[in-house]
């Protein structure tokens, strides 16, 4: 009780934001590298930390000095290992709410550009599969592809599924304003009580809405219909305006199980 008294007597309020502030750093990293290749690293580490513990533990000197060097450079290795979550992290700092009314023109842009492609693809009849990233690291998938980062254009977005393109084959990948990357191969959907009219292309919707907080649009090659699927559920809209509304309501939500009023209908 005397050191906890002494701590406390010690304890100023700028330390209590600084505490704050690397808990809320190290909150935004974990939630960023979720479900990515990055995740497995980072127990990995943990894993040579336990292991390095046991050695000093236990004298076994070969084992300690080889981890006390490794962690020696653990700043670095840090840094090198991830650094495609540091960028995205900085990246969202300023892609939050905190920025208002500027940053959401910016997302509505985005919005607007997908809007205009899928209705083009729509009309054709033409197939696509465009996945927005939210919270939850898609890096294992978009990895899969070909890298692109350029900004979202619509007409970028239509020429990547036309057929002639080496890329419509897959999935493109927009985070933060930026195709990060086209052609890119998703999980299939476990699921056995699915449609059995439902294709390659929806049931990679479905899988990869089953194991994230993604946002996926799909343009029907068959029937030319656009579906939104989110939380491993699709939802049909008939008209632009709908894709527009229900794309907002998906992407802007913060927290999946608040309800969400989607018009056209489920299926």
């Amino acid at each position: 009780m005397k050191h906890l008294g002494l701590l406390l007597s010690n304890f100023r309020l700028l330390d209590l934001l600084d505490i704050l502030v690397v808990a809320l750093i190290m909150y935004r990293f974990l939630i960023i590298i979720q479900g990515t290749r990055a995740y497995q690293m980072l127990f990995g580490i943990i894993a040579l930390a336990f292991l390095w513990w046991f050695s000093q533990l236990n004298e076994l000197y070969s084992l300690s000095w080889i981890l006390q060097n490794f962690f020696d450079y653990l700043f670095i290795i840090i840094i090198v290992l991830f650094q495609e979550q540091i960028r995205s992290a900085l990246v969202s700092i300023t892609s939050t709410k905190f920025i208002g009314r500027s940053g959401r023109s910016k997302f509505d842009q985005q919005i607007e550009e997908v809007v205009a492609a899928c209705s083009a693809l729509s009309r054709e009849r033409t197939g696509a599969l465009i996945v927005f990233e939210k919270n939850q690291g898609l890096l294992n998938y978009s990895s899969s592809g070909t890298r692109l980062d350029c900004r979202v254009h619509s007409d970028i977005i239509y020429s990547i599924f036309q057929t002639n393109s080496p890329l419509h084959d897959g999935a493109i990948v927009i985070f933060n304003g930026f195709i990060q990357a086209a052609g890119c191969f998703l999980p299939l959907s476990k699921n056995v009580e699915i449609d059995r009219h439902y294709g390659t292309r929806h049931r990679a919707a479905l899988g990869v809405t089953e194991v994230s907080d993604a946002v996926v649009v799909t343009v029907s090659e068959e029937t030319g219909k656009i579906n939104i699927c989110y939380g491993g559920v699709f939802h049909y809209v008939e008209n632009e305006e709908l894709l527009r509304k229900n794309l907002r309501k998906f992407l802007l939500e913060i927290d999946r199980g608040s309800s969400i009023e989607v018009a056209g209908r489920s299926i």
